[in-house]
């Protein structure tokens, strides 16, 4: 069953506004603004190989988990406190390579940028899920990191798949895991959710090359 995030009314109306904020972003000096390599399509592979982790993150610490792509990088902190399974398992994941080589396999401007599925499908995952309730006053708004789950899944239920919210407030309910926010590269990600159309396709192959954790 495929993992994706409903886009409510108020999305689609915010997307419109986003959207154009961006462009307006990207008009700026060349020297400042982010672009995209051109890259093949990667190839794609089940992944649902991957074990569950049995140990959770220190709560002391801080984890920074910086995307590569080919329109450049991004990097966001896990809010471990908050969800201590999904962050565990996002640095699991990370930690075996499981999300390099995949692409951001649904786009929708002005709303969110999903990947984490390396069949590319929007049905793959690890071969396991997690579940952190999230927080009741859990807004989704401009780069949050959250997790996708299927319609018949409990509330924060998560496999592999996240997604970064690109508008300013998309007005979903609190049903979506929590698993971060956006510190650094917002540019990156508002350029990456300018890749979409009307079938809530990616225009063009936005890769992850890389994801990798670092940790203070």
């Amino acid at each position: 069953m495929t993992r994706r995030v409903p886009l409510p009314l108020s999305g689609a109306i915010a997307a419109i506004a986003t959207v154009s904020a961006a462009v307006g972003l990207l008009a700026g000096p060349a020297a400042a603004a982010p672009s995209c390599k051109t890259v093949p399509q990667p190839k794609t592979r089940a992944g649902n190989d991957q074990k569950a982790p049995t140990k959770l993150l220190d709560a002391k610490k801080k984890y920074d988990v910086v995307v590569d792509t080919n329109c450049g990088s991004f990097t966001f902190r896990l809010d471990v406190k908050r969800a201590p399974h999904i962050t565990a398992s996002i640095v699991a994941l990370v930690n075996h390579r499981f999300y390099d080589a995949t692409i951001f396999h649904r786009i929708v401007p002005g709303f969110v940028i999903q990947g984490g599925d390396p069949t590319v499908t929007g049905g793959g995952g690890p071969g396991y899920s997690v579940v952190d309730v999230p927080p009741k006053d859990l807004t989704y708004t401009l780069g949050l990191v959250a997790s996708a789950k299927t319609s018949a899944e409990k509330p924060g239920t998560t496999g592999s798949q996240f997604f970064v919210v690109t508008g300013d407030d998309v007005g979903l309910p609190p049903d979506y895991g929590l698993i971060g926010r956006v510190t650094k590269g917002l540019d990156v990600v508002k350029l990456i959710g300018t890749y979409g159309n009307d079938q809530q396709q990616p225009t063009r192959i936005i890769q992850i090359t890389k994801m990798t954790v670092k940790i203070s």
